[in-house]
């Protein structure tokens, strides 16, 4: 009796997803369109913000303009051991980090309050209204936005005449509120909320149109009120898009500005009130510096990416949402 053996060979799939590399060029082919439509983008990137890096090679020279790049003169980490030893510098880091700071909790909690009550607002005419009032001043330049408030804190602005008028000062008694150097750090941060406030509600208030409604009338029905449906329903809805907003602030934390500090600085509160970018601009550019003020900026920028890793390492860890 013969037996015949028939050797089964494994069926072969032809609906299997492509993987890897494969995967990534069936993407890009499919996706032609847009990447057409980013290659401008990219080579703007390329040319304005990757190709300049070679410019931090300055830091590690005594840079003189009128030498060629292979006749400077190497002078290594000089520069940068110059920046932690001088009082200036450690000053103004202390008042970017603080300003800084201030803006980022100040931004944040008002804007996400300012939100919050606006979501809440069922009157369509009076929430635009109110939405409109907050939107304008992000579209004042701070030119104006500094003359509006030199104005409002002299000695005979509103302010001064508000106390006055409540008897907590006597007249002859008016503070110059922009002469006293502690005071800056407070008046930078109010003025950048009333500046940004009504711009920074625009993305938290776009989050909560895609909070599903029926959890506010499942909520309503339990008896939950208006401020038990923030905390436990709008809040909640909104967490992603605060912590990544969050990564990216920290990312910007010494960032802390430039043309308010510029405008509203004077000699009298310039221990307050100066910061890194004045730093550069008066005692690297505007002494010919160059390399001081490369260095200077060069540490801004690596210590505002081991920020935003970090951030984003430890929303990661804690498995809330994240850039990457």
């Amino acid at each position: 009796m013969n037996t015949k053996t028939i050797l089964a060979t494994p069926e072969i799939k032809t609906d299997q997803k492509p993987a890897g590399l494969r995967l990534f060029l069936t993407k890009l082919v499919k996706q032609r369109v847009l990447v057409f439509m980013s290659v401008p983008f990219l080579i703007w990137l390329f040319i304005f913000k990757y190709l300049p890096l070679w410019g931090w090679t300055i830091a590690f020279q005594d840079y003189r303009p009128a030498l060629g790049f292979w006749d400077q003169k190497w002078i290594g980490f000089s520069h940068f051991k110059f920046l932690f030893g001088d009082e200036r510098f450690l000053r103004v880091l202390r008042n970017t980090l603080a300003m800084s700071s201030i803006n980022l909790i100040l931004g944040f909690l008002t804007a996400i309050v300012l939100a919050l009550l606006l979501n809440e607002i069922r009157q369509v005419a009076f929430k635009r209204i109110v939405q409109t009032v907050s939107y304008l001043p992000h579209f004042i330049s701070w030119v104006v936005a500094a003359s509006i408030i030199q104005t409002t804190l002299s000695p005979d602005g509103i302010i001064n005449q508000l106390l006055i008028w409540a008897g907590f000062i006597d007249k002859g008694q008016e503070f110059l509120f922009l002469g006293i150097p502690h005071f800056f750090w407070g008046i930078f941060g109010a003025s950048s909320v009333w500046k940004d406030i009504g711009w920074n509600t625009i993305v938290y208030l776009a989050a909560m149109t895609t909070i599903d409604p029926s959890q506010y009338e499942a909520a309503e029905m339990d008896g939950a009120g208006r401020f038990k449906r923030m905390f436990y329903i709008t809040l909640p809805g909104i967490k992603s898009v605060v912590v990544v907003l969050l990564i990216m602030n920290i990312g910007y934390l010494l960032e802390s500005g430039f043309e308010p500090q510029y405008l509203l600085g004077n000699g009298m509160n310039v221990d307050y009130s100066e910061n890194i970018d004045i730093f550069v601009l008066k005692y690297g550019i505007a002494q010919s510096n160059f390399s001081l003020s490369i260095a200077a900026g060069m540490f801004k920028t690596i210590v505002s990416f081991i920020l935003l890793f970090v951030a984003n390492s430890v929303a990661k860890r804690a498995g809330e949402s994240r850039l990457f």
